[in-house]
């Protein structure tokens, strides 16, 4: 398993990493400067990169290598795949060779068995790259190999030919502790502008073969193993809440899509919620928590205004429809405002430093420095009675809070609310270790809980936004206009949201839910 962390760097800027003193204190002899030139191949419908693996062959001082990796995955940056690699006599892959070297149970290697996946296979795009390569040795023995790749990925010929830039750093745990890739890159930061790279060249020439629109990534089920530590399983929820808020990264520094900036948000609340559920055990640095913090209000401001424009106005219809067109139109204006603040807030030194000291602590564990050894105990026991114990305690949480729902303030609905989702988030994160019979109908009604208590929060958010558009759209010559017709829709929503808290459906949902048999 290759594990390798990658930064982007601005070409620029490579001077001041040869240059960084890390390097030259770390490295075990002269960097080694290499040219190499990739051929990636795969079938027309692209089978291998449908199934995640990349296939190259790489020219690089007269030899030639065949590389295949698969699976895996990105979790803040870190790369996880399987990797297999073997001399070959040409540019051509030996699937032979492949085939012997892949494991029985490796999904991919039934894919190259298969004849026309074979006979298909195609270069589909190339890299040209001049890579340094340092070999580095931390104080505390780590070895690390530091790659400085600089130069190009192309794909199609002659006038159809697109090309993109490369410019990146790939640090490479070759023995060790994946902590120390953290420590090194931290380093690094300090003197050179950095961000986490999410897409590995692979990804990048596919895209630009096939181009694609950026797909939000929303938070994948997860596999747990009633054998597992408590701590392992804290690990493994981190990490996937990690890979929901890295795969929408990219579509949030963008600074248009909607739903990349919905699910990264999703993504960060689901890691608040886990760190809270494991925090009588493992506490987060308050430093690390507060970036956090900054980094959701960052993108819950973009979201905020999207609800608004996208969700809250244009649902509504009869008489308050022509003022919620009228301020629809300011409310995206705002939105795209928030989302450009978003986009530079992801790809900002900030959130590089905020992510990395993150994952840098996941690696480290290192929470065990400050545990008593009954808190080590227990993060060492068996999960199934940590994870059985968390939803009672969050179901009990969840009824006081909701015992006077139906004639509850607003701020008191936001309670529940909260409630329920963090009481949705822990059923989510252990269903694999309960019956899906006892699951499902348990997270159904949880949903339609929160889908009735989430209305009433956004006419709540929405009186505030509607507070401040006409200020925040102070040049324009309607501005009074705007005001008279925010005062309109704000009455509006409030009676409408009166009206929809006494008509049954929060009630019948309430109750439903109180119904519902615990999985545990």
């Amino acid at each position: 398993m290759e594990i390798e962390l990658k930064l982007l760097l601005a070409p620029q800027d490579a001077p001041r990493l040869r240059a960084h003193p890390l390097l030259a204190q770390y490295a075990q002899g002269a960097p080694q400067l290499l040219h190499m030139h990739d051929i990636y191949v795969d079938t027309p419908d692209l089978q291998l990169c449908r199934h995640q693996a990349g296939l190259r062959v790489r020219q690089v001082d007269g030899r030639w290598v065949q590389t295949l990796k698969a699976g895996g995955n990105v979790s803040g940056g870190l790369h996880s795949r399987h990797e297999w690699e073997d001399d070959v006599p040409g540019p051509q892959p030996d699937l032979a060779v492949l085939d012997s070297a892949i494991g029985r149970k490796q999904p991919i290697r039934a894919l190259l068995r298969q004849d026309a996946i074979r006979d298909a296979l195609q270069p589909v795009f190339t890299t040209r790259i001049e890579r340094t390569v340092w070999q580095l040795r931390t104080p505390q023995g780590d070895q690390i190999e530091c790659v400085l790749d600089q130069g190009v990925i192309e794909s199609g010929a002659d006038g159809a030919a697109r090309s993109v830039a490369v410019s990146e750093i790939e640090l490479e745990l070759k023995q060790g502790q994946a902590a120390s890739l953290f420590d090194v890159a931290l380093a690094l930061l300090q003197d050179v502008p950095l961000q986490l790279g999410h897409m590995s060249k692979a990804e990048r020439g596919y895209r630009l073969a096939a181009p694609q629109p950026l797909r939000a990534v929303k938070a994948q089920p997860l596999a747990l193993d009633a054998a597992m530590s408590v701590e392992q399983v804290f690990l493994a929820i981190a990490g996937n809440c990690l890979e929901q808020v890295s795969g929408n990264q990219d579509g949030v520094a963008g600074g248009e899509d909607v739903e990349s900036v919905h699910q990264m948000r999703v993504g960060l609340r689901r890691l608040r919620s886990a760190l809270g559920m494991f925090k009588s055990l493992l506490a987060l640095p308050a430093a690390v928590k507060s970036e956090l913090d900054w980094l959701g209000g960052a993108l819950g401001e973009a979201r905020d205004w999207d609800v608004l424009a996208g969700h809250t106005l244009a649902q509504l219809d009869g008489e308050a429809q022509a003022d919620a067109a009228a301020l629809a139109q300011a409310a995206h204006a705002q939105a795209r405002l928030k989302h450009v603040q978003a986009s530079r807030a992801v790809t900002s030194l900030r959130c590089t430093a905020c992510m990395l000291g993150l994952q840098r602590w996941l690696q480290a564990r290192a929470w065990r420095d400050n545990c008593s050894t009954r808190q080590l105990r227990r993060l060492d026991a068996h999960v199934f009675p940590f994870a059985r114990a968390t939803l009672r305690k969050d179901q009990r949480r969840l009824m006081k809070r909701g015992k006077r729902l139906l004639h509850a303030s607003p701020q008191q609905r936001h309670q529940v609310r909260i409630a329920a989702k963090k009481t949705r988030y822990a059923t989510e994160f252990f269903a694999s270790l309960f019956a899906a019979r006892a699951v499902q109908p348990y997270v159904g009604r949880l949903s339609v809980l929160q889908d009735e208590l989430g209305w009433l929060n956004d006419v709540q958010v929405a009186d505030r936004l509607l507070q401040q558009l006409p200020d925040a759209q102070a040049d324009l010559p309607a501005q009074d206009g705007l005001r008279l017709h925010a005062a309109f829709i704000r009455g509006y929503l409030a009676a409408r949201a009166q009206v929809q808290g006494k008509d049954g459906r929060m009630h019948k949902a309430w109750r439903r839910f109180k119904a519902a048999r615990l999985p545990a």
